[in-house]
C-alpha cells in the first residue's frame, strides 16, 4: 500500500534532511534516511493520481513543498522533484498500467527528456535501444521514463510535418543498463546518471503522450501544460537554494570584517545595504512567481486552458525569480571570505549545488 502524502514539510523532517546532507553530498548519492523520507511521506507519488494510488497534489502545493525541500538540502529537492515530476506521467498511462507502477513497492520514476534512442515497432509493442543522460535519483529508481524515435523496419516513422515521430515510454529498471557518469561540482548526492537500453522489448502500452488531450487521469493536473510545469518546479528549487544560500552568507557576513573600513561588515552601510537590496529583490521576485503560478492554477482547476499568454507569464516569472537568484548569490558570495570555499563547508555546497541546479537547460537567460 502507498504511504498516505505528508504536503508539508515539518521541523523534524528538516532536521533530519539536513543532518544527513554532508554525508550524502561525500557518497554522491541519497543518504539511506533521506531515501527512506521520500517514500514515508509519499513524496515521490505527490504528482500522481489518485486513482492509481498517487496524491495527486494541487501544483501550488507541490511545487511549495519542493521548495522547502531545497531549502534545505538541493540534492533531495532535485530528486524530489524530477522523480515526482517523472510520477506525474503515470496520469497519461493507461489506467491499469498507472496503477502497477505506482504499485511497485519503494516506486521511483526517473528519466530524461531527450529523444536520443530508438523505439522499433515489434509485435504488439516496441523494441527499444538508445542511452539517455541525467536521470536524478537513478540508483534509487525503478522505471525509467525516455523519449525515442519510432522507426518501423529500421525506418524512421514522419509527422506531417516530415519530421521523425518521438513518443514518450515508460520502462522497468530491470530492462535499464544504469551508466555511472555524474562527477559534477555540486548536487553530487543528486546522482542524476545516465542509462542505457540495449533491444529491450516493451508493450504498447509502456508509451504515451504527454498532452493535455492525452490525459487518462481527469484532475487539473493533467491538463496544466508541461512546459509551464517544468519551469514552476525547476523554478522553485533554484529559490530554495538561492534561499538556504542568502541565510548562510549573512551568518558568514556577521563573522567577518571589512579589511579597509575596519568595522564589521554588516556595519558598513554600502554592505549592509547590498544586502537588503538583494533580499528584497528575492521577496519581490517570489511572491510574483507564486502570484502567477496559484493564478494559472486556478484557471487550469476550473476548467479553462491557460493561453498562449498565460503560459508566457509562468515562464517569463519563472526566469524572473532565477535570475534574482543568481543575482543574489553570485553578488554576496565575495563577502563570505575563505570559508565559503572550503569544500567542507555547507555554505560551499550550498552554491556548488546552486550553480549545478541553474545550469539546466530551460534555465537559460
Amino acid at each position: 500500500m502507498p504511504h498516505p502524502v505528508t504536503d508539508t514539510l515539518s521541523e523534524r523532517d528538516a532536521r533530519r534532511i539536513a543532518r544527513h546532507a554532508p554525508a550524502a553530498d561525500a557518497a554522491r548519492f541519497l543518504h539511506p534516511a533521506q531515501q527512506a523520507l521520500l517514500h514515508r511521506r509519499g513524496w515521490l507519488t505527490m504528482l500522481a493520481p489518485r486513482s492509481a494510488g498517487g496524491a495527486e497534489l494541487p501544483l501550488p502545493q507541490a511545487v511549495r513543498l519542493e521548495e522547502a525541500v531545497a531549502t534545505v538540502d538541493g540534492s533531495m529537492g532535485w530528486v524530489l522533484t524530477l522523480c515526482a515530476g517523472a510520477g506525474w506521467f503515470a496520469g497519461f498511462l493507461a489506467p491499469d498500467m498507472a496503477r502497477s507502477i505506482i504499485g511497485t513497492p519503494r516506486v521511483c520514476l526517473g528519466g530524461s527528456g531527450a529523444a536520443t534512442g530508438y523505439a522499433e515497432e515489434e509485435g504488439d509493442g516496441y523494441r527499444i535501444t538508445g542511452s539517455w543522460d541525467y536521470a536524478s535519483g537513478a540508483p534509487m529508481s525503478t522505471h525509467f521514463t525516455l523519449n525515442a524515435r519510432l522507426q518501423r523496419a529500421g525506418q524512421p516513422l514522419l509527422d506531417a510535418d516530415g519530421k521523425p515521430r518521438i513518443r514518450a515510454f515508460l520502462v522497468p529498471a530491470a530492462q535499464v543498463q544504469l551508466v555511472p557518469s555524474w562527477s559534477s561540482i555540486g548536487m553530487r548526492a543528486s546522482a542524476s546518471h545516465s542509462y542505457r537500453i540495449d533491444a529491450q522489448w516493451i508493450a504498447k502500452e509502456h508509451g504515451f503522450a504527454i498532452d493535455a488531450t492525452a490525459a487518462t487521469a481527469d484532475g487539473p493536473l493533467y491538463r496544466y501544460p508541461f512546459y509551464s510545469l517544468a519551469y514552476v518546479t525547476l523554478a522553485a528549487n533554484v529559490a530554495g537554494m538561492a534561499a538556504h544560500f542568502m541565510e548562510l552568507a549573512e551568518e558568514c557576513m556577521r563573522h567577518r570584517r571589512h579589511a579597509r573600513a575596519g568595522l564589521p561588515l554588516l556595519e558598513v552601510p554600502e554592505v549592509a545595504a547590498m544586502l537588503q537590496s538583494k533580499k528584497d529583490a528575492f521577496a519581490a521576485a517570489r511572491a510574483r512567481f507564486y502570484a502567477v503560478l496559484d493564478d494559472s492554477w486556478a484557471t487550469v482547476a476550473a476548467g479553462a486552458a491557460l493561453d498562449n499568454d498565460a503560459m508566457q507569464a509562468v515562464q517569463a516569472s519563472s526566469l524572473a525569480l532565477v535570475a534574482v537568484c543568481r543575482a543574489a548569490v553570485d553578488g554576496l558570495y565575495p563577502y563570505c571570505g575563505l570559508y565559503a570555499a572550503r569544500e567542507d563547508s555547507t555554505i560551499n555546497r550550498v552554491w556548488r549545488d546552486f550553480h549545478t541546479a541553474s545550469q539546466h537547460a530551460l534555465l537559460l537567460p
